[in-house]
């Protein structure tokens, strides 16, 4: 029986790992563009709620949004009220950079 919780284990494990691996590629291939954020353009500056595809792309470019931040040309849209409420709409954190 032991030899069987072994390899339930380690297959269990092997699992985790390839699961962490593949969410890891996800985030690296992630092309930083904030032209990709343009479908939220309207409900960033409105109070319109986020379309599907803006939900998709906010959540796409996640890993991006602190890059973006650090940039004052995007800073002014990204950091404010409505461009938070969007991205806790979409349930996307607004992230801390």
């Amino acid at each position: 029986m032991k030899k069987v919780s072994y390899t339930a284990a380690f297959s269990a494990a092997a699992v985790v790992v390839l699961l962490l691996l593949a969410e890891a590629k996800v985030s690296m291939a992630v092309t930083c563009s904030p032209t990709q954020l343009s479908s939220c353009v309207s409900a960033i500056t409105s109070s319109s709620p986020p379309s599907k595809l803006c939900c998709s792309k906010i959540k796409e470019q996640k890993p991006c949004l602190c890059q973006y931040l650090k940039n004052p040309n995007l800073k002014k849209f990204i950091n404010t009220p409505n461009a938070r409420k969007v991205a806790s709409t979409c349930g996307t954190p607004f992230p801390k950079c």
